[in-house]
């Protein structure tokens, strides 16, 4: 019964297998159909109030300019990024003393591992959507610019990615 069983299941594997090719096969060999030229209007994105909104740049990515403690901070979005990351550099400049951090995290970045140091930041915000008491790393190397990650966007209430920017809801 239960190679029976087995049989069936793999047939039937099989029959879906060849429908699915014979499908694409269909949409392969269709004649093109002349297009009409169409002219997209840039799509506009009602912010809603309390929220900010990030523009995506030339390069594909969203850039945000957030306020950390008061300071201003360039930002890449990062949802790869558990938590929020720091540059040395911005750290220096929010005014944590770097040298006297314990790096006792080890973390990959694109550039390889790196030592990190777990540190609280008061507030981040990105225009309206500011955060209080988040949870973020200071690295030591290998990282171009800071982060805005997930210890930052996972306590929003909501954000949405559309063709032309990032809406952050607080």
């Amino acid at each position: 019964m239960l190679r029976f069983a087995i049989v069936a299941f793999v047939a039937a594997l099989s029959a879906v297998g060849v429908a699915q090719a014979f499908a694409s096969l269909d949409l392969a060999y269709r004649a093109p159909q002349p297009q009409a030229a169409v002219a997209i209007a840039p799509q506009r994105i009602e912010t809603p109030a309390g929220a900010a909104q990030v523009s995506k740049s030339p390069d594909g990515h969203y850039w945000a300019e957030g306020e950390v403690d008061g300071h201003t901070v360039k930002f890449l979005v990062d949802t790869g990024a558990s938590a929020v990351a720091l540059t040395a550099e911005d750290a220096r400049r929010l005014g944590i003393d770097t040298q006297g951090l314990n790096y006792n995290y080890t973390v990959t970045t694109a550039n390889g591992q790196a030592r990190a140091a777990q540190v609280k930041l008061a507030s981040v915000a990105v225009g309206q959507a500011r955060i209080d008491n988040v949870d973020a790393f200071v690295l030591d190397r290998g990282l171009e610019t800071s982060l805005l990650g997930m210890s930052y966007l996972g306590r929003l209430s909501q954000f949405e990615a559309t063709q032309t920017s990032l809406i952050l809801r607080p």
